[in-house]
């Protein structure tokens, strides 16, 4: 592309799944691209195993004259590497900055929502690849089947998964955008639900006329472009009915005025039935038809820490996923009651203090609805600590909600892994749920077998 040939970028934060997916494009595309992160994840090795740059650590030696830099959310602006790049007067682009430029470039679909966008994107971004349009996309997950979290294609769509939880996405200007839902879950960034759907409504006042705006059913968006419904209730323009429990989900999806397709997935849940839904009607706007789109998700077999099945530990099934809000709590844990007659152990750990003070007798509403729960500590993340918010919170609120179930508060991994030891049965599933590490629980459970 020619907006990045001959441009050096030195992104800052590389390690994550955002900042790794602009790297891989920007240098498919022609720029220079360097990177670095305070300690290697798996996003920076293969950026290495591609040929880029990638440096452990902050340091102001990494900057070169003439190179942008494209720094993450995540990085304090104190950060002396970010302070020397402004003292020598070099260009900083926030992420959300490099993205904008590369949905201009192309004809884009962007997928926002509070639950379901990174799969969204990615069943967009599979059903494309089948359909023969070799896009470009950028997820904030790893899509195995893809071959990562970003790749480049030679077509003209771009597929992004666009942020709210800073405001960013804001910035992006697709052709088509996609709201899956609203609920408030970045509690340190908005104050209300109203605030949120302030920002929303300001990202799709700029659609083009020429575009559209596919919304969930319950999203109440105005734009000016055509606004595509999607849902179960009457009032959807896409309407999903019939969803069939099980591994596969399968459901019929009825269009506006065609004849109805029955859909067969690979992966489980009602909320996945939906999120098919949503990107079947994506790529309808974009061009495609419906029943062909319909067929190509067929194969889709999830992002990666999206109810992804690991292995068995002790009989059980271990079950890892991103979940981190109540809602997506409670639709991965009845995901896991629909394919299975056994007991449902959830291992959560909460993530974000804001969140886990805000949302704690959610928390406690959703994981009731398991057999067995686990709770760990708080995973900060970018935050520090609040005084007296601990997981005991979400704990307390479980055990007022299901006195005498089976709980635990295990406040290390460790110490979560050596619990479940005891405790799984053959023909268990156990969930392993939140945003931050607590995969390593089943890492832990899974080396013993």
């Amino acid at each position: 592309m020619s907006g990045f040939v001959n441009r050096s970028l030195h992104l800052v934060g590389v390690g994550g799944a955002g900042m790794s997916a602009l790297a891989v494009v920007a240098y498919a595309w022609g720029a220079d691209v360097s990177g670095c992160d305070r300690s290697p994840s798996e996003y920076s090795r293969r950026l290495a195993q591609l040929g880029i740059d990638v440096h452990q650590g902050h340091d102001p030696d990494h900057l070169r004259p003439g190179t942008e830099l494209v720094v993450s959310a995540a990085v304090d602006q104190a950060e002396p590497e970010l302070v020397a790049a402004r003292e020598r007067g070099l260009h900083v682009l926030a992420r959300a900055g490099l993205l904008a430029e590369m949905v201009a470039a192309r004809d884009s679909i962007c997928v926002a929502g509070t639950h379901g966008k990174t799969t969204t994107s990615a069943m967009i971004a599979y059903a494309a690849t089948g359909l023969g349009l070799d896009p470009t996309f950028l997820v904030g997950g790893d899509v195995p089947q893809l071959g990562g979290n970003a790749g480049p294609g030679a077509g003209r769509l771009l597929v992004a998964e666009a942020d709210e939880s800073d405001g960013s996405c804001a910035l992006l200007r697709p052709r088509i955008a996609v709201v899956t839902n609203l609920e408030l879950d970045h509690h340190a960034s908005y104050a209300s639900l109203e605030q949120l759907e302030q920002v929303f409504a300001e990202w799709v006042s700029h659609l083009p006329e020429a575009g559209a705006l596919v919304v969930g059913e319950h999203v109440e968006l105005r734009s000016p472009a055509a606004v595509v419904r999607v849902g179960i209730g009457d009032r959807a323009d896409w309407r999903v009915s019939g969803i069939e429990p099980g591994e596969s989900a399968g459901f019929w999806l009825q269009p506006p005025a065609a004849d109805p397709l029955h859909v067969r997935l690979s992966v489980p849940g009602a909320h996945n039935a939906l999120n098919a839904a949503v990107a079947v009607a994506a790529l309808a706007c974009h061009g495609a038809d419906p029943a062909d789109a319909a067929a190509a998700l067929r194969g889709f077999l999830g992002a990666g820490r999206r109810f992804e099945r690991r292995g068995q530990s002790s009989g059980a099934t271990v079950v890892d996923d991103y979940a981190h809000h109540p809602t997506e709590v409670a639709a991965t844990i009845e995901a896991a009651r629909a394919q299975t007659a056994a007991r449902v152990v959830a291992c959560f750990q909460p993530h974000l203090y804001s969140r886990t003070e805000a949302l704690a007798g959610e928390f406690g509403r959703a994981l009731a609805l398991a057999d067995e729960v686990v709770v760990c500590e708080v995973y900060p993340a970018r935050e520090r600590p609040v005084e007296g918010v601990t997981a005991k919170l979400i704990v307390d609120a479980l055990s007022e909600r299901r006195p005498g179930m089976r709980l635990a508060y295990e406040p290390t991994l460790a110490d979560a892994a050596s619990y479940l030891r005891g405790r799984l049965r053959p023909g268990d599933l156990l969930l392993t749920m939140g945003a931050g590490d607590v995969r390593k629980v089943g890492d832990m459970l899974l080396e013993d077998s």
